[in-house]
C-alpha cells in the first residue's frame, strides 16, 4: 500500500468514528433549543414566560400554556387580565429571577421562579412564583397575573391620596385648594377656567396615570392646571396592594407605602384681571386671554381662551400689514380708491356691511378697508405670508405649560395652511378668513409682539417654568415696522372701528375683526341672507411703553367685534392699568 492509500484510509476511519459524536451533538442542541439552556422542559418553559413577561410580551407568555390553558382563556383576555393587574398594582416593571426546579407540589409540577415587581403606589413586591407544568406547557391558572397571589385570590388595592397641593396666582392667592373630594376655589367660578377642575378620568387616559400611581377610580385633573399638573399636584399615592379571597372574605398585604405629599403649582395669573376677563365675557361663548405685553406672561384666560381657533377676521389684517410693509409691497401714505369691494381672483369680496372706504392706507386700516387688504394677499405671496404667520407663532404649539406636562393637554394651535392656493385663497386669507384659525391667546401674542417692538415673547402661565425648546423670544419685526403697527392701530380707536375699546387710564392701540361664517339658518335662501359672525379684538396699551396685550372672541356674536369685542378689552385693560 502506498503511503497517499494509508492515508485515505486513516480518514476514512477518522470521519467513521466522529459520524456518532455528530448525531449526539446535534441531538443535543435539539433538545436545548426544545427546552431551554436550564436542561428541561419543565424549567425550558419556566424561562420563557418569566421572561416574557418582564418584557411584557403577552403573546410570547399565551404560547407556553399548554392546550388546556389554552381552551379556557384566549389570548385577548389573557393579555388583558395582565395589564388590568399591572393597573391595579401601579406597575412600573417587573424582573424575573432564574427558575428553581422542577418540584412536586401537592401532585403537581411547579418551577418556582423568584420575581421582584416595582410598583409606583405600592412599593416592591418580592415572591415566588410556583409555575404549574403539565401536558407539554405551563398550567395557567389566574392568580398568576401577579407575584405574591394564591390559587382563588384576586389583586385588589386601596389607594390613599396625598393631600392635594394648591395651585397659586402670581400673588400667591389660591385659585384652587382642598383635597380632590372638596377642592375649593376661593376666587369663585372666575378662576376655573384657569385651574380646571377635578374628576373621573377618560378611559384613554388611565394607562398613563396607573403608570403614575393612579388607578381606575382614583378623581384626578381632567382640565385646566389640575389636569397639566395633576403629577405634581396630587403628589405619589400610596396605600396597601392587596390579596384577597372573596370566598372566604379574607385580604393579605402584599405591600404597602405612606402617600407623599404633592407640590403647589404657582402661575403667573392676577386674580384681578381673571374676574375682569371673566366678568367681561359674562358666560357667553367666546375667549379672553390677557398677556403681560413686556414677558409674555399670562395674566387670565377666560372660556375658549385657548382652545377652539375660529377665524380671526380683520384681527389678522394686523399680520397682513407687517408682511407688506416688510416686502415693500405698501406705505402708511398709499392711497386708495374710495370702494365698497373688490375683485380678486375673480370673485367680489365686499367690505363690511357693503360699506364704502378707502384713503390713505391708515385710514383703511382704521375702517378695516377689505378692499384695500385682500388684494395685498396675491401681492405679499404664499410663502412670505406664512412665514410671517409661523413668526407671529402661527403651525406652532403655545408656550402654556412646562416642557414636561403631557401632550394630551397642550393646546390647539392657531394655524395657516402652509400653501394656501390661489390667489383668491390669499386674499381671503389676508382678511382673516377661509383657512386660517386663531385662538384669543394667539391674536393676544400678535398684540404682544406688536407692544413690546417687535419682539414675541413665550406665553407661559406657570411662574419660573422652564420653556419647550424653540420658545425663546423671537424678533417678528423690526422696530420701525412695530411703530408703524402701533400707529396704524391707535388710529383704529381714536378715529376707527375700534373706538368702544378707548379708556382713560391709557391710549389703547387695537385691531377689530368680524368674521363671517356663513348664512344664518333659515336665511339661506335670501337674496343677501343674514350672516352668523363672530366678534374678535386683540390690542396692548399703553401704546407707549405697553404693560399689557389682549384678546377677544365672542362666538356667533349679536354685533361687530367693534362693538361687543373692544368693550371688553376696554373693561379688562382698566382693571389692570
Amino acid at each position: 500500500m502506498n503511503p497517499s492509500s494509508t492515508a485515505v484510509e486513516r480518514r476514512r476511519r477518522l470521519v467513521t468514528r466522529a459520524a456518532p459524536l455528530v448525531v449526539i451533538a446535534l441531538i443535543s442542541f435539539v433538545l436545548g433549543a426544545a427546552t431551554g439552556s436550564s436542561g428541561s422542559p419543565e424549567k425550558g418553559a419556566a424561562q420563557r414566560f418569566a421572561g416574557a413577561w418582564g418584557r411584557k410580551d403577552f403573546a410570547a407568555m399565551y404560547r407556553e400554556l399548554n392546550d388546556a390553558s389554552r381552551a379556557a382563556i384566549g389570548e385577548g383576555a389573557f393579555a388583558r387580565a395582565y395589564r388590568e393587574a399591572a393597573e391595579v398594582a401601579t406597575l412600573r416593571g417587573l424582573d424575573p429571577g432564574p427558575p428553581e426546579g422542577p418540584a412536586d407540589r401537592d401532585g403537581e409540577t411547579v418551577v418556582g421562579v423568584q420575581i421582584e415587581a416595582d410598583t409606583v403606589a405600592f412599593g416592591t413586591v418580592a415572591a415566588t412564583v410556583d409555575l404549574p407544568y403539565a401536558e407539554g406547557g405551563i398550567a395557567w391558572d389566574p392568580s398568576l397575573v401577579f407575584p405574591g397571589l394564591a390559587r382563588g385570590e384576586q389583586l385588589e388595592n386601596r389607594v390613599d391620596l396625598a393631600p392635594r397641593a394648591p395651585i397659586l396666582a402670581r400673588d400667591g392667592t389660591p385659585l384652587a385648594e382642598g383635597p380632590v373630594d372638596a377642592r375649593e376655589h376661593p376666587l369663585g367660578s372666575a378662576a376655573i377656567d384657569v385651574s380646571g377642575e377635578i374628576g373621573e378620568a377618560a378611559d384613554e387616559d388611565l394607562p398613563a396615570l396607573a403608570r403614575q400611581g393612579f388607578p381606575a377610580g382614583t378623581p384626578v385633573g381632567v382640565s385646566g392646571l389640575e389636569q397639566a399638573f395633576n403629577r405634581r399636584l396630587a403628589g405619589k399615592p400610596g396605600g396597601s396592594l392587596l390579596a384577597v379571597d372573596h370566598r372566604s372574605g379574607s385580604a393579605r398585604i402584599l405591600a404597602q407605602a405612606e402617600p407623599r405629599a404633592g407640590a403647589p403649582v404657582k402661575t403667573t395669573i392676577d386674580p384681578d384681571l381673571q374676574q375682569a376677563a371673566v366678568t367681561g365675557l359674562a358666560g357667553r361663548a367666546g375667549g379672553v386671554a390677557v398677556l403681560d405685553a413686556r414677558t409674555g406672561d399670562v395674566r387670565a384666560l377666560a372660556g375658549q381662551a385657548f382652545s377652539a381657533p375660529q377665524p380671526p377676521g380683520s384681527t389678522f389684517k394686523t399680520i397682513t400689514t407687517t408682511a407688506a410693509l416688510q416686502k415693500g409691497v405698501v406705505s402708511l401714505d398709499d392711497e386708495f380708491e374710495l370702494t365698497d369691494g373688490v375683485s380678486v381672483g375673480g370673485r367680489f369680496i365686499s367690505n363690511a356691511n357693503g360699506e364704502v372706504c378707502g384713503g390713505t392706507f391708515r385710514q383703511a386700516f382704521a375702517e378695516s378697508c377689505n378692499a384695500d387688504f385682500a388684494p395685498l394677499g396675491p401681492k405679499i405671496g404664499n410663502d412670505d405670508l406664512v412665514a410671517t404667520a409661523e413668526r407671529f407663532g402661527f403651525n406652532q404649539p403655545l408656550t402654556l405649560y412646562a416642557p414636561e406636562v403631557v401632550a394630551a393637554v397642550d393646546p390647539p394651535e392657531s394655524t395657516i395652511p402652509e400653501e394656501i392656493g390661489s390667489e383668491l385663497d390669499l386674499g381671503v386669507s389676508a382678511i382673516g378668513q377661509g383657512e386660517v384659525l386663531a385662538t384669543p391667546l394667539q391674536m393676544a401674542s400678535v398684540a404682544q409682539t406688536i407692544g413690546a417692538g417687535g419682539v414675541r415673547e413665550p406665553t407661559s402661565v406657570v411662574a419660573n417654568a422652564k420653556l419647550r425648546p424653540g420658545a425663546e423670544p423671537e424678533r417678528v419685526m423690526s422696530r420701525k415696522i412695530a411703530g408703524e403697527l402701533t400707529e396704524l392701530m391707535v388710529g383704529v380707536v381714536t378715529g376707527g372701528t375700534g373706538t368702544a375699546a378707548a379708556i382713560p387710564e391709557a391710549q389703547v392701540a387695537g385691531k377689530t375683526g368680524t368674521a363671517e361664517l356663513g348664512p344664518k339658518p333659515g336665511t339661506e335662501d335670501e337674496e343677501e341672507p343674514e350672516q352668523i359672525k363672530d366678534a374678535w379684538f386683540a390690542a396692548f396699551a399703553p401704546a407707549e411703553g405697553a404693560k399689557l396685550a389682549v384678546g377677544v372672541l365672542l362666538v356667533e356674536a349679536e354685533a361687530a367685534g367693534g362693538e361687543v369685542a373692544a368693550p371688553i378689552a376696554a373693561e379688562v385693560l382698566s382693571t389692570g392699568l
